[in-house]
């Protein structure tokens, strides 16, 4: 990634929570110097005192990126802090949910280029996925600096429209707390068959885990992945028979809770 433009003229990061933390650290980690960093959090956490950028401290006219990482209750305090940075050069970068780009362009100007993205919780161990879309004065050149630094917390996606991150927020934004509960549940029914607690949960964690890492490593879809591993009138098939009912099973359950959570996210961005 390059991070010479950023180094030069600085990065402003608003907000450092963990989403936040965990960007700065990727980007500390691929060579940004801490004194290009401006952090603005009114309750800056002792990891980040101990990083060596300045926090709170007074902004550069002019910063390569301004990421915005607030969460989007704390945005109508946040922004105006910023709204000076708008209108020229400066690339905004927001990774706050449900915040549509037009909220951003009425606060810093229509021909300030921004970008809003989607991370996930897992950018905290560099395994997120980021999807982006920019505005009309988002150049290509602003699309790969923002991919650029979000890449640095897992791999990025670009959207055809913003209309899309309602859909990629019930996907892949609240996905990983369907995973979560997949391996609680999963774990749950193992003690129901008499495992012992403890065993349960870890060999739910490992198999959720390694089946993840399998299905993105392998060339095979999924579906192909789970065929090659149901041997007829086995126990696997006998499973799936529940799971893949289509009424009470994955495919109407899932399709019930992305929708859901698509909706919700529709309605956060008209609240």
């Amino acid at each position: 990634m390059d991070m010479s433009r950023v180094a030069d003229q600085g990065l402003v990061l608003l907000g450092c929570g963990k989403m936040g933390s965990a960007m700065l650290a990727g980007w500390l980690e691929h060579g940004l110097p801490a004194a290009s960093v401006w952090v603005i959090d009114p309750y800056p956490s002792d990891w980040l005192k101990a990083q060596g950028v300045n926090i709170n401290a007074p902004l550069p006219e002019s910063p390569a990126v301004v990421l915005i990482a607030v969460k989007p209750q704390m945005m109508g305090e946040a922004l105006p802090g910023i709204k000076a940075l708008g209108g020229g050069d400066t690339l905004f970068v927001s990774v706050a949910a449900g915040t549509s780009i037009a909220t951003f362009e009425k606060v810093l100007g229509e021909n300030t280029p921004i970008v809003r993205a989607m991370p996930n919780t897992p950018a905290a161990i560099r395994k997120g996925i980021t999807a982006l879309i920019g505005n009309s004065h988002a150049t290509e050149a602003d699309m790969a600096q923002a991919e650029g630094l979000l890449a640095a917390v897992g791999q990025t996606v670009r959207l055809d429209s913003e209309a899309q991150m309602d859909a990629v927020t019930g996907v892949s934004g609240s996905g990983p707390a369907y995973v979560f509960h997949l391996i609680e549940t999963l774990a749950a029914a193992g003690e129901a068959q008499g495992l012992p607690a403890d065993l349960s949960i870890q060999l739910a964690k490992a198999t959720v885990a390694g089946a993840g890492a399998l299905a993105e490593a392998a060339e095979e879809d999924p579906a192909q992945l789970r065929i090659n591993v149901t041997s007829p009138n086995g126990t696997t098939q006998a499973a799936l028979e529940v799971l893949m009912d289509p009424e009470t099973g994955f495919p109407a359950l899932l399709n019930r809770a992305v929708a859901a959570a698509t909706n919700r996210s529709k309605e956060l961005s008209r609240e």
